[in-house]
């Protein structure tokens, strides 16, 4: 009977962290709320950063950074876009702090990633097309009136 119980608590705990893996999934271009990311498993932000980690062996804040990582590739692979408008869409709030992670998560700069990937002769998106489709780059602050 302990190990049933203890089995249906790991699903139940399986369960709440995959709910917030959704919520960074949906959200992974916009900020990180991490409160909000940890009420929506049913948990303090301590105990989620803890229980996320032991369960998929890094922290929210790192699985979100290689979920941007991810799409910045895509990006840098079909879209005629700046390195810099890429690191905005995909939701990093400095070029140097992208350009480091990216380097890490993959190997390489940004820039060297996409030479490489543009040698195989995948046209490009024009980057309006891709501006349309993601909304536009999001402002920061409303304007004031």
């Amino acid at each position: 009977m302990g190990a049933k119980a203890e089995r249906r608590v790991d699903t139940g705990r399986l369960r709440r962290l995959r709910m917030a893996k959704d919520v960074m999934d949906r959200e992974w271009a916009g900020p990180l709320n991490l409160d909000v990311v940890a009420a929506s498993a049913g948990y303090s932000r301590y105990h989620f950063v803890r229980c996320f980690k032991e369960t998929y062996g890094e922290t929210p804040g790192q699985y979100l950074s290689r979920r941007r990582i991810e799409r910045a590739q895509d990006l840098l692979r079909s879209a005629n876009l700046t390195i810099t408008e890429i690191c905005v869409l995909v939701g990093f709030s400095g070029l140097g702090t992208f350009c480091t992670r990216f380097k890490q998560v993959t190997g390489v700069t940004p820039g060297e990633f996409r030479v490489r990937e543009r040698a195989r002769e995948q046209p490009a998106v024009p980057g309006c097309f891709v501006l349309f489709w993601a909304g536009g780059f999001a402002h920061p602050h409303p304007a004031r009136d």
